[in-house]
């Protein structure tokens, strides 16, 4: 288990369960591939999704619940419970975010492609900290705090997107009463204690699956279902929870899903008839991304800093991080899949944009940590 809680091991089962998805989709396994994940399965009749949505809109929203318990951390007791704390990594996000925006929309703009805008702002902590923790050794913690609290800016604008942008027919019936059920956890996660933790953890769990149904039938896609339990539950369970639920999200959820996402046909066309999804999105994460961050993070370091003082960082360092910032993974999957729901060719061109633009910056990343890290360690040894 503790190797499933590291931050190397499961960045490379996600990375390996997406490239198992790109062969198989590619392979004469296709058509069986994509029978099992376009199969329904629930009660007939009640209630039935795709394997493809049970991925999707169901095991994902246990990655949302454990991402909201740890913005919930961070906002209270973590890199963002002051205004202080959180302005600059506040203004390093919304470069990272509105650059790659900007990237995308100049290959796109006036096309059907547009509508995939959100797709490339999304940073996947997990990945991110994983390819920091492989090639950052003797890196300042500085850096590490600067980009995880980056990170859990950009999944808040992720769940912002998804909660607006990708909401229609709401039945607010429904939704109404999804959020009288998530008052009701938050109350019962409160109340729980040794003595009557087997009895109020299953009350919690079948609450949360309601909240869940409920949310789902409202139009709100699902995920938010997650996020609202997140935040809402009390801190000393829901890092319990967060706790005992991570070794199975890296396990099981996150492969599932870049697995599913990744089963897509590589297009047997010339790059010169690829779509503005995938050229967008594959410029947007590592160009965009790497850019916004650095530029933005530079700036944000320097406000409110006293004249005497050195920045914690420099812009090398910010290049490392905006590189970071680039491996999109998960969340900018999720966006694919969302902005190119009926348009099948265009979600599947976007996803090997979300595909090639990740690795890209992995690669980017991993030598701009390195020589980084190579530097401080150098500093280090001269100085003692």
């Amino acid at each position: 288990m503790s190797l499933l809680r590291s931050a190397r091991f499961p960045a490379m089962v996600l990375l390996g369960a997406a490239v198992l998805g790109l062969i198989v989709a590619n392979s004469p396994l296709a058509e069986a591939a994509s029978e099992i994940k376009h199969a329904y399965v629930g009660i007939p009749g009640v209630f039935e999704l795709s394997v493809g949505h049970w991925i999707q809109d169901g095991l994902l929203a246990l990655f949302f619940f454990v991402v909201a318990v740890e913005l919930q951390f961070e906002l209270t007791n973590g890199e963002l419970n002051s205004a202080k704390k959180a302005l600059q990594p506040a203004i390093a996000a919304a470069g990272g975010v509105l650059v790659p925006i900007l990237l995308y929309l100049v290959f796109a703009w006036g096309t059907e492609s547009a509508a995939g805008w959100p797709i490339p702002t999304a940073t996947d902590i997990a990945f991110a900290l994983g390819v920091l923790a492989v090639f950052g050794r003797g890196l300042p913690s500085a850096l590490r705090v600067f980009l995880l609290a980056l990170a859990i800016l950009d999944d808040i604008v992720g769940i912002v997107f998804i909660a607006v942008l990708f909401t229609a027919d709401v039945n607010y019936g429904m939704l109404g009463a999804a959020a009288v059920l998530v008052v009701v956890f938050g109350f019962l996660s409160r109340r729980l204690r040794p003595e009557n933790a087997v009895p109020f953890t299953i009350a919690l769990i079948a609450v949360g699956i309601a909240v869940w149904f409920l949310v789902h039938e409202s139009g709100v896609h699902a995920t938010i279902a997650g996020v609202a339990l997140g935040l809402a539950m009390s801190q000393r369970p829901a890092l319990h929870a967060r706790h005992a639920m991570e070794p199975w999200i890296n396990a099981i959820v996150l492969p599932l899903f870049a697995f599913s996402a990744a089963l897509v046909a590589i297009p047997q066309v010339s790059p010169s008839d690829l779509s503005p999804a995938f050229w967008g999105v594959l410029v947007a994460l590592p160009v965009g991304k790497t850019v916004g961050i650095a530029v933005s993070g530079w700036i944000a370091l320097r406000v409110g800093r006293p004249k005497d003082t050195a920045p914690p960082l420099v812009f090398p360092d910010l290049l490392a991080a905006g590189a970071l910032g680039g491996i999109g993974f998960t969340v900018s999957l999720l966006l694919s899949e969302l902005a190119f729901a009926g348009a099948d060719e265009l979600r599947d061109e976007a996803t090997l944009g979300v595909l090639a633009g990740s690795v890209i910056s992995v690669v980017a990343a991993a030598t701009l940590v390195s020589l980084r890290a190579w530097r401080y360690r150098r500093i280090e040894a001269l100085t003692t």
